[in-house]
């Protein structure tokens, strides 16, 4: 009787919850979104996102209405990263093989933009950028000569790689994916990246910022170049990744897996997700939502089991508060999630 309620339980909450597209028709695959406030105590969202054709989107009236900003001369740039603080403040980064892989900031509301970093070699692509405050940020490429790349800020403007000689190495085939922006993770001072794409996906972590990095294996899927993790989101020692084979997003066999650990293991999840999922986040202290293109997914028990709450084709997500979130996908896609 007890699992019966439970199950009944978890049924009555996702029908509660629901997702409410934006806006939608714009000619770009978003796949970067950021969800701030103009202070700590604002309650209005202002939500940040971007995608291929070079489009940046910002709203800062919770979704009401919005504003499409331009970078001159990126209008071919893939954004797949954004980082925003308040309205006026934000990074955004595309990928691409050398100097398609770029960095730039606004301070003004996206009136003018600031290039900070170019990739000045062809195996420099970048996949990930993660802000720690407005002047602490993160940027992560795919392996340079067998060695993973960490670029840092600290001062908001200039970018620096670690040291290349403390970075892990990688395995043949291994890379990180950028389908949303979210293989990176940094929190409580410690990162986190995850990989996929080889015979095995694993999550590197380094508690001293960059400095030294374990490697653990986990049991998501990654046999081929399409397959691996894909997103990696966490709350204290709670972690969970998310993933698949983005060729076949309907698989649900070994797509997320959870640790409890503060990443040190990992195993899968009890009740699988719907399909392949490509972003990531914590709602709150255990719960967890994942989205896809296939479909979206939350968990009360911090990713053990999932539950489908929405079919809307959605690459990545990004949380204002335990009951509202963002997310963005194809065709300028944009939904509300409460």
């Amino acid at each position: 009787m007890r699992l019966l309620f439970a199950v009944l339980l978890a049924a009555a909450s996702a029908s509660a919850q629901s997702w409410s597209v934006q806006t939608s028709g714009l000619d770009s695959n978003l796949r970067g979104v950021s969800v701030t406030r103009t202070s700590s105590s604002s309650p209005v969202p202002i939500i940040w996102a971007c995608g291929s054709h070079g489009v940046i989107l910002r709203s800062v009236d919770a979704g009401k209405t919005w504003m499409r900003l331009r970078v001159p001369g990126a209008d071919a740039l893939d954004f797949r990263s954004v980082q925003a603080f308040g309205a006026q403040t934000a990074y955004v980064m595309s990928i691409g093989s050398g100097p398609q892989s770029r960095i730039y900031k606004t301070a003004d509301g996206g009136k003018i933009w600031t290039l900070q970093y170019v990739g000045r070699r062809s195996a420099v692509f970048l996949d990930d950028l993660v802000c720690i405050s407005k002047n602490t940020c993160y940027a992560l490429s795919d392996p340079v000569d067998g060695r993973f790349l960490l670029f840092r800020t600290r001062d908001g403007l200039h970018w620096h790689p670690l040291r290349r000689d403390r970075m892990p190495p990688a395995l043949a085939g291994e890379g990180v994916f950028a389908a949303s922006g979210t293989s990176l993770l940094i929190q409580r001072g410690e990162i986190y990246f995850a990989t996929g794409g080889a015979s095995v996906a694993r999550v590197f972590r380094s508690n001293d910022l960059g400095q030294s990095w374990a490697a653990v294996a986990t049991p998501v899927a990654s046999t081929n170049s399409s397959s691996g993790i894909f997103s990696l989101g966490g709350n204290g020692e709670s972690l969970i990744i998310v993933g698949g084979d983005y060729k076949i997003p309907a698989k649900t066999i070994n797509t997320s897996a959870y640790s409890s650990d503060d990443g040190a293991t990992w195993r899968l999840a009890a009740t699988p997700l719907g399909g392949f999922r490509s972003g990531i986040v914590f709602l709150n202290g255990t719960t967890a939502l994942a989205v896809g293109p296939s479909g979206e997914d939350i968990s009360s028990d911090a990713g053990v089991h999932w539950t489908s709450v929405g079919s809307l084709n959605l690459n990545a997500v990004a949380v204002f508060d335990s009951h509202r979130a963002w997310g963005v996908g194809p065709k300028g896609t944009i939904a509300r999630y409460r």
